[in-house]
């Protein structure tokens, strides 16, 4: 069945963009977390390193352009409203900039291919926050589903694997190993979604599109208490054993669980699993995120028109679809859940 929608919202998780902007950034990522402030002062560091400024915000600049382009281009005139998490344009600004511009209902696209309750559930609950926030007057606002297994998300990820393959060279191909990373989550909350499952399908999907080389699925990025378990292994110790029990010489890290080159990217593969790589005597070529390939671009159009026009889903693998509605059980984080308006 079709519907009606008259505007696009993109929500991403936001990005400092000088150095003043870092901690307030991080205290706004943290907040209701009890992260200890030296925890933060030591993860600005990793801000520091590249100027205080996160591409992220840049890159969804964008992404934004190209979909633009894109939508017009089919004759899809949806204007586009951008709203972040953590920092600015924030949510409410947003929807609050909807409200004023006689916005009657609105679709929105997260940057988050997976299910989770981080990359799923929360925004879903950020955006009825922001929409309590801006009054009864606020749009509702609906979500596209996740699309990990999205036909245009595959081929836009393998073809970044390709991109990297050509930098090694045909006689060490027999000797390359593909490794795919996301974020790691607490097991509690990984056990309350299909973010696992769905983090390995996709890479299946991924690598059989790449000359049927072999591959593995890490983590990277923790910041949970150490006694607190978190989805492994994390990159780094994959590297060192790798090189312990592998004789292959070149790894391409694909960064699987993330969209754009922020600096979680930057600083935790081509900075700290570069390092472990050469001191492993590994090469380490990092695949770019699908970023503004055109694939994915029109992966996002094609998500709008299921909703729009009423389309089948597309999708590759076995799992199926995530549905347009979540249930409420649906991405836990394991704490009490929380109710949330479907709209």
């Amino acid at each position: 069945m079709s519907q009606t929608f008259d505007a696009l919202l993109l929500v991403s998780f936001g990005g400092p963009e000088c150095r003043e902007d870092v901690m307030p950034f991080l205290e706004n990522v943290t907040r209701g977390k009890n992260v200890p402030r030296e925890r933060l002062t030591e993860v600005a560091e990793h801000y520091f390193h590249f100027g205080g400024a996160s591409p992220i915000n840049q890159q969804n600049r964008e992404l934004i352009a190209a979909l633009s382009a894109e939508l017009s281009e089919h004759g899809c005139g949806l204007p586009i409203y951008w709203g972040n998490r953590n920092w600015h344009p924030l949510l409410p600004d947003a929807i609050r900039e909807m409200r004023d511009d006689g916005v009657q209902r609105a679709l929105a696209f997260v940057t988050s291919a997976f299910s989770s309750y981080s990359g799923c559930r929360q925004y879903r609950e950020d955006i009825e926050r922001a929409r309590i926030e801006v009054g009864p007057a606020a749009p509702p606002v609906v979500k596209l589903r996740p699309f990990f297994n999205h036909p245009g998300f595959i081929e836009a990820v393998a073809d970044r694997v390709h991109e990297a393959l050509a930098d090694v060279s045909q006689h060490h191909h027999a000797k390359t190993h593909l490794v795919f990373t996301a974020h790691s989550i607490p097991v509690a909350m990984a056990n309350g979604c299909q973010y696992a499952a769905q983090l390995h399908e996709a890479c299946s999907l991924v690598a059989d599109r790449v000359e049927g080389l072999p591959w593995s699925l890490a983590y990277q990025s923790r910041s949970g208490a150490p006694g607190q378990p978190w989805l492994e292994p994390d990159i780094g110790d994959w590297l060192r054993e790798f090189s312990r029990q592998d004789d292959r010489t070149h790894v391409i890290v694909i960064p699987i669980g993330f969209i754009s080159d922020h600096v979680e990217v930057l600083f935790d593969l081509d900075d700290e699993a570069k390092a472990t790589a050469t001191a492993c005597g590994l090469q380490l070529i990092r695949a770019e995120t699908v970023g503004t390939h055109p694939r994915f671009v029109r992966m996002i159009r094609e998500l709008i028109s299921e909703r729009i026009d009423g389309l089948p889903p597309q999708f590759l693998g076995v799992l199926g679809p995530n549905p347009d509605v979540c249930p409420e059980s649906c991405c836990l984080s394991g704490r009490p859940v929380r109710p949330i308006s479907s709209t």
